[in-house]
């Protein structure tokens, strides 16, 4: 039970008069221990390539890498996520080239751990939709899903990519069982320091549409995601997501968009103890960074958003705002 007080005797207004007193009752601040900055990587050299649908963020060739990472340790923010522009030539209905050690997550995984070591952690998407020709995070055949085929080629994804060096292990593709079957052969192959963060809830949304643009398989998808991703309905539900995971191995979880499953970051913080990481994916992003350009709000609003994430539960937001707001805390 809440024990208040009454007016006039109480009054809350007391301890909002002033920015010392304000600062001195804050429930909940925002430093750059809980940022991670995605980092879109293509092939080429000298590249450093907008993309249109989210204003001020852009792809890079590898060559491009270092500076960008030098200038992220050097705000202080604690990991990178590492996401791939496929080209179409690469991709096909198997995701062959998720399989490929020399493909651009892993040299570009080499090339900054060659560079900066530990200096910052890097985590790696396991996933098959940047690389499959339909679009879809896992093998097609007869328009369904086969969820324990795709588990053979996300293990072997997951290998490939510590064998890199990466840091964490991010599977995004909600299959069911991906967890436990990953775990196991990270640690039978001598990798079992390398972190699993679970995309345990991740709902099927429409706020996904600029990070598609981004990878390159905007126009390529077959059909929805419905059959693997959440129902964006559906609360309990996650809280299963993320207990199966928890037992099959998972070190952190992630829920997925952001904003508008608030509820959810809190409901599983409350409920597992686990670190809870927010994913403000493209889609809120780009609404935002629209917003501000068009004068209907100004930027004060991407310091707010964050700050709700830690406001709910979250540990850390794997944001496109991190280097921007990192300058200013």
């Amino acid at each position: 039970m809440i024990t208040t007080g009454k007016y006039p005797n109480l009054r809350l207004r007391r301890n909002r008069e002033h920015d010392w007193i304000r600062r001195l009752t804050k429930e909940n601040t925002l430093s750059v221990n809980d940022l991670v900055q995605p980092i879109f990587i293509i092939e080429g050299k000298n590249k450093k390539i907008p993309i249109t649908s989210m204003p001020g963020v852009y792809r890079y060739s590898i060559d491009k890498l270092n500076s960008f990472v030098k200038k992220i340790i050097d705000l202080g923010i604690p990991m990178i996520a590492l996401f791939p522009y496929t080209e179409r030539r690469l991709k096909d209905n198997h995701a062959s080239e998720a399989l490929n050690e020399n493909n651009l997550v892993c040299k570009a995984t080499k090339l900054i751990k060659k560079k900066f070591g530990n200096k910052i952690g890097i985590m790696c998407d396991v996933a098959l939709d940047p690389y499959t020709s339909h679009g879809h995070d896992g093998i097609l055949k007869s328009n369904k899903i086969l969820n324990d085929k795709t588990i053979d080629i996300l293990i072997q994804q997951s290998i490939i990519q510590a064998k890199a060096g990466c840091d964490v292990i991010a599977p995004s593709d909600m299959m069911d069982g991906r967890i436990g079957k990953i775990r196991k052969a990270l640690d039978k192959n001598n990798f079992s320091n390398v972190r699993i963060l679970s995309y345990a809830v991740k709902y099927a949304s429409s706020f996904y549409g600029p990070f598609r643009d981004a990878v390159g398989s905007k126009n390529l998808l077959k059909g929805d995601k419905k059959t693997y991703q959440m129902d964006f309905s559906n609360r309990d539900e996650a809280l299963r997501e993320v207990a199966l995971d928890i037992k099959e191995g998972a070190d952190m979880v992630m829920v997925k968009p952001g904003l508008p499953y608030l509820d959810i970051i809190r409901d599983v913080k409350r409920n597992f103890k686990i670190p809870v990481l927010a994913y403000q994916v493209s889609g809120e992003y780009s609404l935002i960074m629209n917003s501000i350009k068009k004068g209907l709000v100004d930027d004060k609003i991407i310091y707010e958003t964050l700050t709700s994430f830690k406001r709910a539960g979250a540990n850390a937001v794997i944001s496109y705002f991190s280097t921007s707001i990192a300058k200013n805390l």
